[in-house]
């Protein structure tokens, strides 16, 4: 799975300087702002001594607090609001250092909750109408101003528009930051998500690898067990023949030798699997090789009974190899633990909805207590995984009269 490409964002150290620079920047404002005020005539009234003082306190209130307004917003909002406030009550003119009131209300906006946005938004819409009404007071009561004769009272046409326009800056600033709050959730999302499905691809790959790794090892021991206990068998009865009747070695140790070289064909496309880029050519066993099969154990010398279906039977692939799997299965059990002399018979029987397997012997029933398996190897369990996959069910146990039954049914 390709990753997520993550947007460019800055770090914390970034974040802190870029907040710096804003406020070292609107520092730098205030000086232009005084000279504009000299050179404009009303020094006499907006820059006397006490009024630098206050505008001073107050622009250090407005925008020192700005450097945490990422990690601390509410609170920052509320200092930038209350010195906003004593602007209202203790000056009559707008300080540039004012911009930082939108600011704050964007930072809550982007960095708070939604509802401590939204309140902060109402605050800003009461204090653009408290502002309005300030600075109409101070134009009307400024001596320079001639003052229409007008009734007294409210102008609303000019109150309305003032605070309508100061209005549009928290309005702005509390809509970017919403917004800029919204991205940054859905981006955040977007790449949790692709985390997630990174991990549950990697978790189903590595589920992939161990199911697999599972089925070489059941397919590796059902291919060596089968094909060495042929080959222990025919080679005892070439000893023995060798012993008795010379003419009769030859032919048994030619099924040994052939014999060998199909369980090595086998093995040799099963570590196929395990080399990157190769892949089994050979097709994997279906269920009318199971006649061949059973030819193959007549001849390694068992007495073998076998009722199976018609040749050309069609059923799925994987029912098919997991019934031959079974039966290769049992009889190697029987060849191992039966003792000398066992018979057995194999019975395949295929009905509308499922197929049915059975292996009964009439040996000594050395499997009866669970040795079916002694070396700890995985020919029951093997079976068992592989008949579970198909949603059937396995028996296994003393067969009435003696010996040992092997029965299996599997959903088609």
């Amino acid at each position: 799975m390709e990753e997520l490409v993550r947007p460019w964002r800055l770090g914390p150290r970034g974040r802190w300087w870029f907040d710096v620079l804003l406020a070292g920047t609107l520092f730098l404002i205030i000086p232009f702002y005084a000279i504009q005020a000299l050179l404009s005539g009303d020094a006499a009234q907006d820059v006397s001594s006490t009024n630098h003082v206050a505008d001073l306190v107050l622009v250090v209130i407005q925008l020192v607090p700005l450097l945490w307004r990422r990690r601390h917003p509410v609170i920052v909002f509320a200092i930038v609001a209350g010195a906003c406030g004593l602007q209202v009550l203790l000056l009559d003119y707008p300080l540039v250092s004012q911009v930082s009131f939108p600011i704050a209300v964007y930072s809550v906006a982007r960095y708070a909750s939604p509802r401590w946005g939204l309140a902060a938004l109402g605050v800003g819409l009461f204090g653009a109408g408290l502002g309005a009404h300030d600075w109409l007071s101070a134009v009307d009561t400024a001596p320079n101003i001639e003052v229409r004769d007008e009734p007294e009272g409210i102008d609303w046409s000019s109150y309305i528009s003032i605070s309508l326009s100061l209005a549009t800056f928290p309005v702005a600033a509390w809509a970017l930051g919403a917004l800029a709050r919204t991205r940054a959730a859905y981006v955040d999302s977007l790449i949790q998500r692709n985390e997630q499905l990174r991990r549950e691809a990697e978790q189903r790959a590595e589920l992939g690898a161990t199911q697999e790794r599972a089925r070489i090892a059941r397919e590796m021991h059902d291919v060596v067990a089968h094909g060495l206990s042929v080959i222990v068998v025919q080679a005892d009865g070439a000893r023995y023949a060798a012993e008795q009747d010379p003419a009769l070695a030859p032919k048994a140790l030619e099924t040994v030798a052939q014999t060998a070289r199909e369980a090595l064909a086998e093995m040799r496309q099963l570590l196929g699997l395990l080399r990157d880029g190769d892949a089994l050519t050979r097709p994997q066993p279906r269920l009318g090789d199971i006649a061949t099969l059973v030819e193959e154990t007549r001849a390694g010398g068992m007495e073998l009974t076998a009722h199976l279906p018609e040749p050309g039977l069609a059923v799925p692939e994987g029912v098919a190899l997991t019934a031959f799997r079974v039966v290769q299965e049992s009889l190697s059990n029987v060849r191992k633990h039966a003792g000398p002399g066992a018979a057995a018979r194999v019975t395949v029987t295929v009905e509308e909805s499922s197929l049915a397997i059975e292996v009964i012997d009439d040996g000594r029933g050395a499997a009866a207590d669970g040795s079916a398996d002694p070396g700890g190897g995985l020919g029951l369990i093997g079976m068992q995984e592989r008949i579970s996959a198909h949603g059937g069910t396995l028996e296994t146990g003393p067969a009435s009269g003696g010996g040992f039954r092997v029965y299996a049914r599997l959903s088609l």
